[in-house]
């Protein structure tokens, strides 16, 4: 499998974690028959008794449709910030660095206020 084709199914089951829900059962199914389960189209279109071509439209349909979401909402992106700035947090804590820490924590108290903002 080709290292592109690899990263677009980790991306995809990434953002069906924050989105999967808004999906149709169909896309959901298609999804993590092709994400996680990493069957073909082929083998995906036989499971779900649909074309080869359905099943390239329920996930190209699904793709698009978390990608709104994401840009509209962030969710995923503020996830992936807010966990790598508790990281660096701790690091820092432990290393003795309290100032970084305490700067960190600012910054996801800004993020929250952002959320809450709608901003």
């Amino acid at each position: 499998m080709a290292r592109e084709d690899l990263a677009r199914k980790a991306e995809l089951s990434y953002l069906a974690a924050f989105y999967g829900g808004l999906l149709t059962g169909k896309q959901r199914e298609a999804l993590t028959l092709h994400c996680e389960e990493d069957m073909s189209l082929g083998e995906i279109a036989e499971e779900l008794n649909i074309s080869r071509q359905g099943v390239h439209e329920l996930l190209t349909r699904a793709a698009a449709k978390m990608a709104d979401m994401e840009e509209k909402l962030h969710l995923a992106d503020r996830f992936t910030r807010t966990e790598q700035n508790l990281i660096r947090c701790r690091d820092a804590l432990a290393e003795g660095r309290y100032q970084e820490a305490q700067n960190l924590l600012d910054d996801l108290i800004r993020l929250e206020q952002e959320d809450e903002n709608g901003l």
